[in-house]
C-alpha cells in the first residue's frame, strides 16, 4: 500500500472543499440520518480517530462508524480519503497558534519559534508526520501558516526563493526530527530505553573490541542511548548557524 500524501485527490474538488466555495460539496438528502452533519464535523471525526489510532486506521468506513452514519453519507460531504487528507491538514494549520512577531525580535528567536511550533503541532497530531507534504493543499490553512512562517524570514538578507527554500530546510529539520522522536516513544512504550540497555549492554560487552572500534565505544558510553532533547536542540543550534553564516556576509545584523 503506498504512503499516505496530500495533493493526491481532485483538485478542483478539493480546493472548493478548502475553501467552502458554496454549493461544494452537495448536501446529503432530507431522509439522511445525521442532518446536523458538516464538512468541519467530518474533518474534526477524521482528525480524533487520526490523533488516536494513526492514518493506517483512518478509513472511510471507520470514520462513518465514529459519526454514527453509513459511508455513503460520508461520502456527500468528502469524495474520498485523499481529499479529507487535505481538509485535515489545512484544518490542523489554521488552529495552530499565531503569536505575532516581534519586529525588534532577533531573528534567530523568530525562526527557533517557527520550529517550535511545528513540533509541537506534530506532538499533537502525530499523523502530519508520517503524511507526505510534497504538493500541500492550499487552503486558507497552509497559506496562512506560510505568510506567518515567512515573517520570521522577512528582513534579514535573504531574497524570496532564499526565504522560501529557508524555510524548507527548518521544517524538514523538523519533520525528520519528529519521525524520529516518535519511533523512539514507539519502541519505549514496549521496552524502555533503560530495559534495552540492561538486556543488550551484557553481550555487547563481550564483542566489542575497543581496539578495533575506539570512538564508537566511546562516544557511544559518553551518550548512552537516544536523547531527542539533546538532538532537537543541537540540530536547531546548527539550522540556524548555517542560515547565520548564509546571510552574514551581506552585512546582516
Amino acid at each position: 500500500m503506498g504512503k499516505d500524501r496530500s495533493g493526491a485527490g481532485d483538485p478542483v474538488r478539493t480546493l472548493a472543499l478548502l475553501w467552502r466555495e458554496p454549493g461544494q460539496p452537495p448536501r446529503p438528502g432530507r431522509r439522511g440520518p445525521r442532518q446536523g452533519l458538516s464538512v468541519d464535523a467530518v474533518v474534526r471525526a477524521a482528525t480524533a480517530l487520526a490523533d488516536e489510532e494513526g492514518l493506517a486506521a483512518l478509513t472511510m468506513r471507520a470514520l462513518a462508524q465514529r459519526l454514527g452514519v453509513t459511508p455513503m453519507t460520508v461520502y456527500t460531504y468528502v469524495p474520498g480519503k485523499a481529499e479529507l487528507l487535505d481538509l485535515m491538514l489545512d484544518d490542523a494549520y489554521l488552529r495552530m497558534e499565531r503569536r505575532p512577531a516581534d519586529p525588534q525580535e532577533p531573528w534567530r528567536v523568530r525562526v527557533a519559534r517557527v520550529a517550535e511550533d511545528n513540533r509541537d503541532l506534530m506532538v499533537r497530531h502525530p499523523w502530519i508526520a508520517d503524511l507526505a507534504v510534497t504538493r500541500p493543499p492550499l487552503g486558507p490553512g497552509v497559506i496562512g501558516k506560510y505568510e506567518y512562517e515567512l515573517a520570521a524570514f522577512e528582513g534579514i538578507g535573504l531574497s524570496d526563493t532564499e526565504m522560501d527554500a529557508a524555510l524548507t530546510h527548518l521544517l524538514g529539520f523538523v519533520h525528520a526530527n519528529a519521525l524520529a522522536a516518535a519511533d523512539d516513544a514507539d519502541h519505549n512504550s514496549r521496552q524502555s530505553q533503560e530495559d534495552w540497555w540492561a538486556v543488550s549492554a551484557p553481550f555487547l560487552d563481550r564483542v566489542l573490541d575497543p581496539g578495533r572500534y575506539p570512538l564508537a565505544g566511546r562516544v557511544g558510553s559518553a551518550v548512552g542511548g537516544y536523547h531527542p532533547e539533546t538532538i532537537w536542540a543541537f540540530g536547531l543550534r546548527c539550522v540556524l548557524d548555517g542560515l547565520a553564516r548564509r546571510i552574514a556576509p551581506r552585512g546582516t545584523p
